[in-house]
């Protein structure tokens, strides 16, 4: 057996050990949930960190996602999908909603700010000073080429390559776990990986080009 082999194997009992222990939480085996915690807990809190930055809102956030994990065990569905893979779902989305929770959350400032102008307080309007957080015209043009730009590169990669990027990179999984969620030998999924990466770097450079070249093109009109 070689080590890519060897490695996925092990990935695989790992799945079905989580799986065990999920289906025994769903009945309320507590020692079971204490296991899925022990082997989970710190991929999730990775993947976590990698949404949101702060260390100590994640370790709270951490927690929320096992009472979630603790109330739904019993949804979970492995014709569906990977153990880990549904795990570390809810902890993306809740990380993510802790982002959007935060940008929601007003900023207080009173609407009149003192000026001393010799004769005491004067109102003055401090909505003429709060930035607009919003992005811009321009900005909203390029994200959306950009967008639109990967979305036209991603056609270029075969469809192991487009679910291999997914999983990495949208899911947070390492390629062990990517290897394990497909099926696939470690070597394969690593392969997959960093063809597509080439691929759609050589895409998005091209593209660049063209778009400066556009803009020069303009530019000497």
């Amino acid at each position: 057996m070689t080590l890519a082999q060897t490695d996925l194997h092990a990935w695989s009992e790992r799945s079905r050990t989580l799986e065990r222990h999920l289906a025994r939480s769903a009945l309320g085996d507590r020692q079971a949930f204490a296991e899925l915690y022990q082997l989970t807990c710190g991929h999730l809190l990775a993947v976590m960190l990698r949404i949101q930055r702060d260390r100590a809102i994640a370790e709270d956030l951490l927690q929320e996602v096992y009472v979630a994990v603790w109330k739904a065990a019993g949804s979970f569905d492995a014709q569906r999908a990977q153990p880990l893979t549904w795990l570390t779902q809810i902890a993306r989305n809740r990380a993510i909603d802790s982002l959007r929770r935060a940008q929601s959350q007003p900023v207080m400032e009173s609407a009149h700010r003192g000026r001393d102008d010799g004769d005491g307080f004067a109102p003055g309007d401090a909505y003429d000073h709060v930035p607009d957080g919003r992005p811009g015209p321009a900005a909203l043009l390029e994200q959306a080429s950009d967008a639109l730009q990967l979305q036209r590169c991603m056609t270029h990669l075969s469809a192991q390559q487009r679910q291999t990027v997914a999983l990495t990179f949208f899911d947070g999984l390492s390629h062990s776990e990517v290897a394990d969620h497909l099926s696939q030998p470690l070597g394969t999924v690593k392969s997959w990986a960093r063809r597509a990466l080439l691929t759609l770097r050589a895409c998005l450079d091209r593209a660049s080009g063209r778009t400066a070249a556009a803009q020069d093109a303009a530019q000497g009109a």
